[in-house]
């Protein structure tokens, strides 16, 4: 079969791009399909003589040069081109392919195939930003003096953009959700079913029994961004003067420092092999966000250290209460901090928590995406 792979964008690395590295190590002769590809941060992931971008790279590209002259690299921003993205994924031509295997957050459902060749969509989830977290990225969008023509403007174009995807959501001629939380949103945004396969973790995480001398203070492993909800594990640590490890970079990162205590230290980017090593030296990992699916608890427990976690979303689906970690119900830091508190005085067993870990395999995932194409194929 010919095979063509399509991801929205090509221009951080995160929980999506990790699970299209693996459906491209899969497929390895399937050219890679992007809105926007920034080849200075994922080159290394993804070469550039297997992807074909959009009709937008070209405006991008050369934004993104003469921003840099300024010192203000912002061409690859994709809130610039939002607007323009359904155009764009409408635009490609899949008509030599049998089949088009799609990531999408926001809009590669909406590719056109008209049946042939028949399109299978990995969905991460329908777009939040579009649906569950619209009146809050609005009441943001509405502060300061030019927040009311802000907020007018987003509102606007985020109806239009509810619109497309509503439609386009028939597309694909079948569908994959990351989690059950997504697939739940699938049904009510979309109206439709969909099969469940989780993602995987990649097999560097299994490598090696890591065992720490002694643990110590708690990790957070995340891109700086607001709806990471990071300022809970920060109020909590605060409150309970212990230690607290930041790991990762985004533009939440300065409001975040002014938020946090002496015991908090913040790491910046961290390569795996520095991740596993900052896991297994921690006392248990924090997660406080409300995520999809949510990698960072899996890996955390395949390093053999527990997660405290938000009670909604992905981690319920991951994490086993009481055994691999311990869930907190209230979006406080102060509720955060009483579940630290409790878990004190819990035991968890690290061969308990890299077991639960191994069932998000690698290989699992591989195999249940290759029996999805061929029953689709064979409809």
């Amino acid at each position: 079969m010919k095979i063509a792979l399509v991801h929205e964008l090509l221009t951080m690395r995160g929980g999506a791009e990790r699970v299209l590295r693996v459906l491209a190590d899969l497929y390895p002769d399937a050219p890679i399909y992007t809105l926007l590809y920034d080849e200075k941060k994922l080159g290394d992931w993804f070469p550039r003589d297997r992807i074909r971008t959009s009709s937008l790279q070209s405006t991008a590209r050369a934004l993104d040069v003469l921003l840099s002259t300024v010192h203000c690299p912002l061409g690859f921003n994709h809130h610039l081109y939002l607007s323009r993205f359904p155009k764009a994924v409408e635009e490609w031509d899949f008509s030599a392919f049998d089949v088009v295997l799609s990531s999408s957050s926001a809009f590669t459902h909406g590719i056109i195939t008209n049946g042939h060749p028949k399109h299978l969509c990995y969905v991460h989830s329908p777009a939040r930003y579009l649906w569950d977290r619209t009146h809050d990225i609005l009441e943001r969008a509405g502060r300061g003096i030019v927040g009311p023509l802000r907020r007018g403007h987003l509102s606007r174009s985020f109806h239009k953009l509810r619109t497309w995807d509503s439609e386009a959501a028939d597309r694909p001629d079948a569908l994959i959700a990351a989690s059950k939380t997504v697939a739940r949103r699938i049904e009510l945004y979309w109206r439709r079913k969909s099969d469940v396969i989780y993602p995987p973790i990649d097999d560097v995480w299994f490598e090696g029994a890591l065992t720490s001398q002694e643990r110590t203070g708690y990790l957070v492993v995340s891109t700086l961004v607001p709806y990471k909800r990071i300022e809970l594990a920060i109020e909590a640590c605060n409150a309970l003067r212990v230690p607290l490890k930041i790991a990762g970079e985004g533009p939440d990162r300065r409001r975040l420092e002014q938020l946090a205590g002496p015991t908090i230290t913040f790491l910046g980017f961290q390569t795996e092999e520095e991740l596993r090593t900052l896991y297994a030296s921690a006392e248990a990992t924090l997660f406080p966000g409300e995520e999809d699916f949510g990698l960072v608890p899996v890996e955390s427990m395949a390093c053999g250290t527990p997660v405290l976690a938000f009670g909604r979303g992905g981690a319920r689906e991951t994490v086993i209460e009481g055994v691999t970690g311990m869930f907190f119900s209230e979006p406080t830091g102060a509720s955060l901090a009483a579940l630290i508190e409790q878990s004190r005085e819990r035991k968890f067993e690290s061969e308990r928590c890299r077991a639960r870990a191994k069932e998000f395999s690698r290989e699992r995932f591989e195999r249940s995406i290759q029996k999805e194409i061929h029953a689709l194929v064979e409809k």
